[in-house]
């Protein structure tokens, strides 16, 4: 599934297009293509914004996600809920899956149902594809915490697909700019100008303040506590650990983002992460749990490499606003494979 950017830029948050309005932009603009001798002009997806779904169709988006999940879960099965997966959350639950699957054969021993309740639906409103919807839900997994999802739609001929995946505080979701008589959210595009940091800019910036503690990124968990941690882990007695952070932004990696009511948006978007674990001579590399032997190949001998794959929530205001700082709202990252040297 290939992800692309909006069609809705420059639309303004305080003069949505009337429905009649659209019907006759779109008409207007199909009258103003002309077909050359050569061969037809492809129009790809609607110029008309248009809600990504219904909410009976988010409804059963988020149904089959589940009863999936719970099946390949149960399993240690990646077949089982690969349909309806995707992205970030998609190459994260493959490798979580397939790990329980070499420590389990049989099936996950522990598995409990994902039960997933009170989910509040925010559709957005957008041309062209993928189509997209948030779903924001208490889990019967993860404490108190909210599952916030985002769930997407390549074509109509696709299944709807959970994409990205983190947990969230309660009652720390922005409020959303939403339509007045539809109740839809606007989509930001990836390149808009009007943000402290664009969208489709966030994830090579944040892993370039990851390396080197400069950027538009507010204090907290995520951002200078991650570093401090990471400073504090980088040598041991006979051990040294190396990070290194890239940017993970085409196809299905691509980020999406909600215009928010104060103008600001939140954004979700993936990055790409190492950790090297060196043995000084003499030394050897910590034992591995049981999850990362699983994903492991090659013979750990004085070094250890291991992949990941991390999704994201940030807030980023308004360009001109307050500090300008992107605030992190929610990091959850995923073990994807591991090799021995």
């Amino acid at each position: 599934m290939s992800r692309e950017r909006s069609l809705a830029t420059g639309v303004p948050r305080s003069r949505r297009l009337r429905r009649r309005d659209r019907y006759a932009l779109v008409a207007a603009s199909l009258t103003a293509v002309s077909l050359t001798a050569s061969g037809c002009v492809v129009v790809h997806g609607e110029l008309e914004l248009l809600p990504a779904a219904t909410r009976a169709e988010a409804v059963k988006a988020v149904e089959r996600f589940t009863a999936a999940y719970n099946k390949a879960d149960a399993a240690y099965d990646s077949s089982l809920d690969a349909e309806y997966t995707t992205g970030a959350l998609g190459i994260i639950d493959e490798a979580r899956l397939k790990a329980g699957h070499v420590t389990d054969p049989d099936g996950n021993p522990d598995h409990e149902p994902l039960v997933l309740s009170d989910v509040k639906y925010t559709i957005v409103e957008k041309a062209g594809w993928p189509r997209w919807f948030v779903a924001d839900a208490k889990g019967s997994k993860g404490g108190d915490s909210r599952w916030l999802m985002v769930f997407t739609r390549g074509g109509l001929s696709e299944p709807w697909q959970a994409t990205y995946l983190t947990l969230v505080a309660p009652g720390s979701v922005p409020r959303f700019e939403q339509d007045g008589a539809d109740g839809l959210a606007e989509a930001v595009p990836a390149d808009s100008a009007e943000l402290a940091v664009a969208p489709g800019d966030l994830s090579k910036d944040y892993t370039a303040y990851l390396q080197s503690g400069k950027g538009a990124f507010a204090d907290g968990a995520h951002t200078n506590t991650l570093r401090s941690t990471r400073a504090k882990n980088a040598t041991k007695p006979g051990l040294a650990t190396q990070y290194i952070d890239q940017p993970l932004t085409g196809g299905d990696y691509a980020p999406l983002a909600l215009r928010t009511a104060d103008g600001g948006a939140l954004v979700f978007f993936t990055t790409h992460h190492y950790m090297k674990q060196t043995a000084a001579a003499g030394a050897t590399v910590p034992t591995p749990n049981k999850n990362v032997a699983a994903l492991t190949t090659g013979e750990i001998k004085q070094s250890l490499t291991m992949e990941f794959v991390a999704n994201e929530i940030a807030l980023t205001p308004p360009k001109g606003s307050g500090t300008g700082k992107v605030s992190m709202l929610s990091r959850l990252e995923g073990l994807t494979a591991a090799k021995g040297a």
